[in-house]
């Protein structure tokens, strides 16, 4: 098992960075492309890693439908792409209406790419799984939210997903926001998938502060033992410390490839 962090929020080296995410996991004889930023960073770093994105990659999964995680689909083309269908819905800040959604229309993707959408979990391969929906079920997560959309209703994105990946009977979990719930995934994740030990969890959790969900979030890895975590992209610098003083992780910058074995 094989990511390569294309975009993310930290440059590392002579890598450009940018407020994104885009990873390339390589596992079960697969290539997915995990979201794309907004840009085409993603583009330039993976061919500073002596990657062709456009000519490697068997599948792009989007993991909702905000402009820092797919607004990168403008500089690809033809690609089998998959997502949920609430990716395209016109979303916005409530604070002042700006746009958070995808530039590319649904007609526009479907016209570019080979766009399959799924509310529900997909197997990609035997030990790849797309999460579909995530059912929201713990009293700490997804309380509230800063968006809406286009007729003014409260926006939880219903599309927010990730990826389950098996090796060795233990579950990897990428994730691209985690607006469900990091803890709801973990959890989705164990009940697709039929494997109850989380190894590794890698990506955005979403959260801002040391607060309530911070800390009960850090109670489940705990419970839980996973002994890897990647806390990255939408994790600030309050929830990333109480993770470093309870963890000891390691920040996550643009150019890393990690490797398990």
């Amino acid at each position: 098992m094989k990511l390569s962090i294309l975009t993310d929020n930290h440059a590392g080296g002579h890598f450009l960075a940018e407020h994104g995410l885009s990873y390339l996991v390589e596992h079960d004889g697969k290539k997915i492309l995990f979201d794309t930023g907004h840009s085409d960073v993603f583009l330039k770093n993976a061919q500073k890693l002596g990657i062709d994105l456009q000519q490697t990659v068997d599948l792009i999964v989007i993991s909702h439908g905000h402009w820092d995680h797919a607004n990168g689909l403008a500089h690809l083309d033809s690609l089998p792409l998959l997502t949920h269908p609430a990716t395209f819905t016109q979303r916005f800040r409530k604070k002042d209406d700006t746009t958070v959604g995808l530039h590319l229309s649904l007609q526009e993707v479907q016209e570019k790419f080979q766009l399959t959408t799924s509310q529900q979990a997909q197997e990609i391969t035997e030990h790849i799984f797309f999460l579909g929906e995530i059912p929201r079920k713990t009293p700490f997560e997804t309380q509230t939210t800063t968006f809406k959309d286009a007729q003014g209703n409260e926006d939880f994105i219903p599309d927010d997903t990730a990826l389950a990946l098996i090796q060795h009977e233990k579950l990897t979990i990428v994730t691209g926001c985690s607006h469900s719930g990091i803890v709801n995934i973990c959890e989705h994740a164990k009940s697709i998938t039929g494997i109850q030990q989380i190894e590794r969890i890698i990506g955005g959790f979403h959260l801002k502060e040391n607060n309530l969900q911070t800390q009960e979030t850090i109670r489940y890895f705990k419970h839980e033992k996973i002994k890897e975590l990647y806390p990255s992209h939408c994790t600030e610098l309050p929830a990333l410390a109480a993770f470093y003083q309870e963890f000891g992780i390691q920040q996550l910058k643009t150019g890393m490839v990690l490797n398990w074995d």
